[in-house]
């Protein structure tokens, strides 16, 4: 068998990867172990950036009619001292779930568990000719040969439980296999960081008259403050069914026992599965040997707290796939796969940072004495928790400035000036048009509750130049002919929209496939002269003299 890129995992990482390339008609093989990825709770928010990405692929509104509670549910994270207890403080809209329009992005976050999302991406990746999926495949192996292509090692189980061996030949493979990667094994990449933080416990239970019994309202999740059996409860799918996770060491004895102890009350709990599992501070050495890629937990791990995992997994994908589909194609240098690690290492570090800082405050961490007590003393108790819930707490359930604020400021394929001003807060999204950042949104039809977004006129598959002031429209023509004369795929948008050339601040942008802004400036020689930095021809081996000479750029960085 032969593809062009053999992706392991079947995750939401390998599922979002085979969806980039195979939409581009670029053949893929995604390989599972497992008969299917399976139920466990995982990753429960589809960020806001995910979401404009499943825009992206045409499933957006494929993924919204798969919420289990509907997208109009409230998105509320409530702090109490158990279900049945007292409140101490509640964050609305968290994570942007909300879905009334937002001039800042595209798509609103959702609450879905992580396996409706993989249905979703499956169902996807099954229509497109180009994507083939093979479940009960273990990869076992690989060897890359001279040509450079990979020559990969499968034992597929079947039916009757017997075993066939399977060879693939790819140009590229990909390593989506989650934390204890099997592709990272074989390539001897190590993870570097602190191990372990913390041991979690995590139950799936259904029970039919909960949310009926308790009187916190509708809410995303339920953080339990008290100094007996701390706790954050989820509802996680319409039929009864939550998620509860607590300490490893205060998960002893009958788990449903624990639940009703958590909670304050006494309720029906099945137990559907227990999974222990340990928050990891980690990164891979490297992310590449050769033809050979690493994505996702593969070569980051971090606390779920935040909801960044899967999210920033899925950027992953969509970082590699556009470049892999652009080396396919043709029009992608040799700069453009080198561009992989060194841009998303970056938006790693400062995530798992974030992350990391909101692992260290949890319930456990929150309670205080007498925070159970009636009367004046445990309602002043509760006040000064809850003051500090507010404080701590609110830049896991509102952080935007990650989202869509963090930055590439190093690349092979960019154009940056000097840019020394400071990352977004966490919770501050301030768009700019500068290059490496994700290109500012706007709407441009009003009246609408979901008009005609600006990234919907952006290329999937090419460049994009975006032209902010109508006037300018046939000057854009020279840089179209450029891009024709270097057989670079480029798309030219000039929209009718007064707010774009105060939204970027500058006449001309020259856009990724992936959304984010590769130069911008008021120059059409220079966005000539960008053209092949940012589709990966610049090489390191090149001195800047040659560069700006071949570019007519005079901010060209090299790393």
């Amino acid at each position: 068998m032969e593809t062009d890129v053999l992706i392991v995992g079947a995750g939401p990482v390998g599922l979002a990867l085979a969806l980039e390339l195979a939409s581009q008609g670029h053949r893929c093989v995604v390989v599972e172990k497992n008969d299917r990825v399976g139920y466990a709770p995982r990753a429960k928010t589809t960020n806001v950036r995910t979401r404009e990405l499943m825009r992206r692929w045409g499933v957006a509104e494929r993924l919204a009619q798969q919420s289990p509670f509907g997208v109009d549910y409230p998105p509320n994270v409530v702090f109490a001292t158990r279900m049945g207890g007292w409140e101490l403080a509640r964050f609305t809209n968290a994570m942007h779930c909300s879905p009334q329009r937002d001039e800042r992005f595209s798509e609103h976050a959702q609450w879905i568990p992580q396996y409706k999302v993989e249905q979703v991406l499956q169902g996807r990746v099954a229509e497109l000719a180009g994507a083939s999926m093979l479940f009960s495949t273990t990869f076992t192996g690989f060897t890359e040969r001279d040509d450079g292509r990979v020559a990969a090692s499968l034992v597929r189980r079947g039916d009757d439980g017997t075993d066939e061996a399977i060879g693939i030949i790819a140009r590229y493979l990909v390593g989506a296999d989650g934390g204890r990667s099997a592709v990272r094994e074989k390539l001897g990449i190590r993870m570097e960081g602190i191990s372990p933080l913390l041991h979690h416990v995590s139950f799936v239970f259904r029970s039919s008259d909960l949310e009926r019994r308790h009187r916190l309202g509708p809410a995303l999740m339920y953080w339990l403050v008290n100094a007996e059996m701390p706790a954050v409860l989820s509802p996680l799918d319409s039929d009864g069914r939550w998620t509860f996770g607590c300490p490893a060491a205060l998960a002893k004895g009958d788990p449903a026992e624990l639940i009703r102890q958590a909670l304050g009350f006494d309720v029906d709990i099945e137990i559907l599965s227990r999974d222990e599992w340990t928050a990891h501070q980690l990164m891979a050495t490297q992310y590449r040997v050769g033809s050979v890629f690493l994505a996702g937990d593969a070569c980051h791990l971090h606390p779920p707290f935040g909801g960044f995992g899967m999210n920033m997994g899925i950027g992953d994908a969509l970082d590699l796939g556009w470049k892999l589909a652009a080396t396919l194609s043709g029009w992608g240098g040799p700069a453009l796969l080198g561009s992989y690690e060194i841009e998303r290492r970056q938006i790693h570090q400062r995530v798992i940072a974030e992350a990391v800082a909101n692992h260290a405050v949890l319930s456990e961490q929150l309670a205080a004495r007498h925070i159970e007590e009636a009367g004046a003393a445990g309602d002043s108790v509760r006040r000064d928790v809850g003051a500090r819930i507010l404080a701590s707490k609110r830049r896991e359930f509102d952080s935007l400035g990650i989202v869509l604020g963090s930055r590439y400021r190093q690349s092979t394929v960019m154009l940056a000036g000097d840019d020394t001003s400071a990352d977004d807060d966490a919770t501050d999204y301030r768009p700019s048009a500068r290059a490496g950042c994700l290109a500012p949104h706007t709407w441009l039809q009003e009246g609408t509750a979901h008009g005609a977004s600006l990234y919907d006129h952006f290329s999937n598959s090419g460049l994009t130049l975006l032209v902010t002031r109508q006037a300018l429209k046939g000057a854009a023509a020279a840089v179209g002919a450029a891009a024709a004369a270097q057989a670079i795929p480029l798309t030219i948008v000039a929209p009718k929209c007064e707010r774009l050339g105060q939204l970027y601040g500058c006449n001309f942008v020259l856009i990724r496939p992936d959304q984010y802004i590769a130069w911008s400036g008021n120059s059409v020689e220079e966005a000539c002269g960008a053209l092949a930095c940012v589709a990966g021809r610049v090489t390191e081996t090149q001195s800047p003299q040659d560069i700006n000479k071949e570019t007519t750029c005079t901010a060209v960085e090299i790393h």
